[in-house]
């Protein structure tokens, strides 16, 4: 790895660690404290409940729920940041926002905590783009996402009772939705133009073909000239 793209992965690291502090130190300080922070989650269609769009993904139930998510969120946030830079910290905004608001309006009437609607937001962005921009380095990094969190599609499911499957499921929609919205913006699929050795640069290069198609090649004319001066 040579110097450059160095500091763009260290640069890429910033917000994620940033975020695996901020949560962290939010758990800590519920333990140490002996806190209980849960009705600060998204509680649906309940006006207190509104603030968890805010607070809930700061929030988690113990070391195992907030480790669970501090990993792949270092790991893929690190993707996001490094192949998406121009475009993360929006992405990143739209499925915190989108996220809460789908789970208040739609879940199940119990408090919603957790950074997994996040994750499953970041998890399908990354998943879903590659293919859509056909590039083949943001491809590679698709089939990366399937090859190592393949298995966190069975979270979006109603499988564990005491699991927030909606936030995930509304999470891994929102992750859909922009990577179709910004397909248009960050890295594209790479184009190569090959100009040939003898290829015409003339405006006029339609008219520059024999009767089979084929180029003509431009006649090159020396002309001498020879002065005389008068006797």
């Amino acid at each position: 790895m040579d110097k450059q793209e160095k500091n763009k992965f260290l640069n890429a690291l910033i917000y994620p660690v940033l975020f695996v502090l901020i949560i962290s130190l939010v758990h800590f300080t519920q333990y140490v404290f002996e806190l209980k922070w849960t009705n600060y989650g998204v509680y649906p269609r309940n006006i207190k409940g509104l603030w968890g769009i805010f607070f809930s993904p700061l929030i988690h139930g113990d070391y195992q729920h907030l480790l669970s998510n501090s990993i792949p969120l270092l790991i893929l946030g690190t993707a996001l940041f490094y192949f998406y830079k121009k475009i993360a910290l929006k992405l990143i905004l739209w499925i915190y926002l989108m996220v809460g608001v789908w789970t208040w309006v739609s879940a199940r009437e119990a408090y919603h905590i957790g950074a997994s609607g996040l994750l499953y937001g970041v998890f399908s962005f990354l998943l879903i783009s590659g293919f859509l921009r056909k590039n083949k380095r943001l491809i590679a990094l698709s089939f990366f996402v399937i090859m190592f969190y393949g298995s966190m599609v069975w979270g979006i499911f109603p499988i564990k009772i005491n699991v927030s499957f909606e936030g995930h499921l509304w999470g891994f929609v929102a992750g859909i939705v922009l990577a179709f919205y910004y397909r248009k913006q960050g890295p594209q699929q790479e184009k190569f133009v090959w100009k040939e050795e003898d290829e015409l640069d003339d405006e006029n290069d339609y008219w520059n073909v024999d009767e089979n198609g084929n180029r003509i090649k431009k006649q090159s004319f020396k002309i001498n000239y020879i002065f005389k001066s008068k006797k």
